[in-house]
């Protein structure tokens, strides 16, 4: 099941994707949101309305949000694909633990939505990743008991101002949290479409040239050590998002570096999910 945030007349609503374009609206049935859902445990309900209720949207008509527009957490995980680690050439070992780090819900948009480069920097990088929308509380979560803590996944592209991760000596937070530098969606698929066991493919493309590809049978850290992992020092909650790394490929790994540039359009690629799409424009510009 597809399930999706978005807008339509300045409201908002969730709901499921049927076909192609078709969409059922789900809220005002139990639940204000995707989050307040999972939040009660409801994707067997919501399942069955899906197929009962009737087409109140079709795709072209709603702007799409990330399908958890303001999940309490959003942790990010760095160079967690095997080829990352030596695409750094400082020989170093492989880490014991992942590198992790917060991102706001500001940070975000969603598909179709403007990637905004802002006026402080012209190094607007993407970055392709899988994330996990966890859809049951832990704490302590067991890696084998890590799935049924799943509630889907969705596409990102953790878009990153360059520069501004060196203001600080000890974080990166800054060049990854400038408003609306990255994207989520177009929308959750529900963990029981995937077979935990089986690897992903995650591919980026900028104005449809190849960037990046690689799948998650090369994670260092794979989705049920990362829930392992994080949910020993805080307690994971329905909606929360857990970004899952990037290949090798990004921008800033080009000489001279291709940065995006107003104009160009970026696409997150997961088969089973779908495509995350999102054109760049300058912040400036877009606020006038």
């Amino acid at each position: 099941m597809k399930l999706l945030s978005f807008t339509h007349q300045g409201r908002a609503h969730f709901g499921a994707l049927r076909g192609q374009d078709e969409v059922v609206a789900l809220d005002g049935h139990g639940y204000d949101s995707l989050r307040a859902a999972l939040d009660a445990d409801a994707l067997p309900a919501l399942a069955q309305l899906a197929k009962t209720l009737p087409v109140t949207h079709r795709l072209g008509e709603i702007r799409l949000l990330p399908p958890i527009p303001v999940p309490e957490k959003i942790i990010c995980v760095g160079v967690n694909y095997g080829k990352r680690n030596e695409e750094y050439q400082d020989g170093s070992a492989p880490p014991a633990y992942p590198s992790v780090f917060p991102r706001f819900p500001g940070s975000f948009v969603g598909h179709g939505e403007p990637l905004l480069r802002p006026p402080e920097s012209e190094q607007l990088d993407y970055e392709g990743e899988i994330a996990i929308l966890i859809g049951k509380a832990g704490r302590r979560i067991l890696a084998d008991d890590a799935w049924s803590h799943v509630a889907g996944l969705t596409c990102l592209n953790e878009g990153t101002v360059r520069d501004w991760l060196k203001h600080g000596k000890f974080n990166v937070t800054q060049g990854k949290n400038f408003d609306a530098s990255g994207s989520m969606g177009p929308w959750m698929v529900t963990a029981d479409e995937f077979d935990p066991a089986a690897p992903l493919t995650v591919t980026t493309r900028v104005n449809g040239e190849l960037r990046q590809q690689d799948a998650t049978d090369n994670l260092m850290f794979p989705f049920a050590e990362l829930i392992r992992y994080i949910s020993i020092w805080t307690t994971l909650q329905p909606g929360d998002v857990i970004s899952t790394g990037t290949p090798i490929g990004a921008g800033v790994r080009f000489t001279p570096p291709r940065f995006l540039k107003p104009g160009d359009v970026v696409e997150v690629e997961v088969a089973g999910i779908g495509i995350l799409s999102n054109p760049v424009a300058d912040e400036a510009a877009a606020s006038q």
